[in-house]
């Protein structure tokens, strides 16, 4: 078998989700990645002999790439939790985009599905963690911290599915507002009076 042009898998990757982002997932071939990454389709192909595997791929690497700067962190602090998730929410943004690209076709890829199921599985588990570590009891009896992580998750990724629909959407006031909700949930955790 020959070798591979210069290119890595790790820059077939790239170029892949650069593809599904720009062009979605029905126009997705590995031809648009070989196009993309400047290099022969033999080169996709000596990496990923299908466009499933392909996809599997980019799929664990947006897995392994999601949260990976806050999740490395001892203690998440609640501002930069936002702050990050605020950066990537606006109607071209990328990460999103791809996200829900994905996202749609798991419902028709048991695999994609899976992996999928694992990202959102340690987003919650991530968040569940850092807010225990905060409010040390729930804020509101018999919700456990399992439940304010999903809880919390599916808020953010719906605030990032509004503004990637509407280029309108009020970003800014609307994670400001979201982080004096979970103030208030913290201080009522600590027995305070929220305000």
């Amino acid at each position: 078998m020959a070798k591979p042009n210069v290119s890595n898998k790790d820059s077939l990757i790239q170029a892949a989700k650069t593809c599904i982002a720009r062009d979605g997932l029905e126009n997705f071939t590995l031809k648009t990645v070989a196009d993309e990454g400047g290099v022969s389709q033999g080169t996709v192909y000596y990496h990923f002999r299908t466009k499933e595997q392909l996809l599997l791929e980019v799929v664990k690497e947006l897995c392994e790439s999601s949260w990976e700067g806050l999740v490395a962190q001892e203690e998440l602090i609640i501002e930069e939790a936002l702050a990050s998730a605020k950066s990537r929410c606006s109607t071209n943004s990328f990460y999103h985009r791809l996200y829900f690209t994905l996202l749609s076709s798991s419902l028709h890829h048991q695999g994609i599905r899976e992996q999928l199921k694992g990202i959102l599985q340690k987003e919650n588990e991530v968040l569940a963690l850092q807010v225990q570590r905060i409010w040390k009891v729930s804020p509101i009896p018999n919700v456990s911290f399992q439940t304010w992580g999903i809880i919390l998750n599916s808020m953010i990724d719906g605030i990032a599915m509004q503004a990637l629909l509407d280029e309108e959407f009020p970003v800014e006031q609307v994670y400001a507002e979201l982080e004096l909700i979970i103030e208030g949930f913290t201080r009522l955790a600590k027995g305070e009076q929220a305000t």
